[in-house]
This record gives structure tokens, C-alpha cells and sequence, in this order.
């Protein structure tokens, strides 16, 4: 299966697999969401499926994590799991999964630097855990980062 970058609603898409049905998973391009946030990790299959540019709407939404991360087997068997043909080697799958598990890490660790907690009430430490300098450089240069290297293993060859 080849790789395919494409556009759908107006944000690149990038193509992952299919799974045995024949159903084609593309991965949303990031977006810095709500002035406070990256949003990444957005896996969609679309109403026109083979050409997402033209499609119509969203058919499925999914996110990678809860799709590869959250299983009882380990990541790889997830992976193939899901998908019956993938864009990519196994060593780049490989990569794919450090660099989206780095990614889901390092998102919350810049929301903790940047409110000062979980956010699951006041938190005693927030004095030493709020760092504006931490999640400016996660947010500015660490996740764009990841995200350049996401892109280029998705890329076509």
C-alpha cells in the first residue's frame, strides 16, 4: 500500500492503512486548538472514503491513542489488529507509535506546566509545577517537532 498525503475540510490528512473491510484511516494533520492546545491524533474515515478532498463529511472519528494505547495487548498486535494492509514498514510503524505515545506525553505534560496541575482540582505543588517557559518550549518546539517527523514518515516516498 502506498502513502498518500491529501486534504479533507480544509487540514491535511495523511493515510495509515486499511483494514480488512477495505476501509481506508487517515490521520488528521496537527491544529493549535482553542489558543491553548495542540489537537492531534484525529483518526477519520470519510463519507468518500478514496477521495477524502471530496468528501461530503466525517463518516468515523477516532483518536490514535485510545485506538493503539489502550488495549490489553501490546501496541504492535493493536496495530495489526486494526489494520489488514498499512502504509507503513514495521520499523516505521514502530517509529509512528514512539513518536504519538511522545506526543499524548509530552501534550499533557505542557497542560500541567501550564495550569499548574490536572486540572482535577487546586494542587498543592502548582507553585513549582506552573512553568511558562516548559510549555512555551513543548508547545513552540518540541511538539512542532514531532509533528515534522510524523509528517516526513508518513510522506510518499
Amino acid at each position: 500500500m502506498n502513502k498518500k498525503i491529501t486534504s479533507a475540510f480544509g487540514k491535511e490528512i495523511y493515510l495509515l492503512g486499511k483494514d480488512k473491510e477495505g476501509t481506508l484511516y487517515w490521520l488528521e494533520s496537527p491544529s493549535w486548538d482553542c489558543g491553548w492546545h495542540w489537537g492531534f491524533g484525529y483518526v477519520e474515515t470519510y463519507t468518500n472514503n478514496l477521495n477524502p478532498e471530496y468528501a461530503r463529511d466525517i463518516k468515523s472519528h477516532q483518536h490514535f491513542d485510545g485506538l493503539f494505547f489502550n488495549k490489553k495487548c501490546d501496541y504492535h498486535k493493536a496495530w495489526e489488529n486494526h489494520f489488514a494492509e498499512s502504509v507503513l514498514s514495521e520499523n516505521e510503524m514502530w517509529k509512528l507509535l514512539e513518536l504519538m505515545k511522545t506526543f499524548y506525553v509530552m501534550r499533557e505534560t505542557s497542560e500541567i506546566f501550564g495550569r499548574g496541575g490536572s486540572h482535577i482540582t487546586s494542587n498543592p505543588c502548582s507553585d513549582i509545577l506552573k512553568n511558562e517557559e516548559k510549555t512555551k518550549e513543548i508547545n513552540e518546539v518540541i511538539l512542532p517537532r514531532i509533528f515534522e517527523e510524523v509528517k516526513k514518515l508518513l510522506m510518499e516516498s
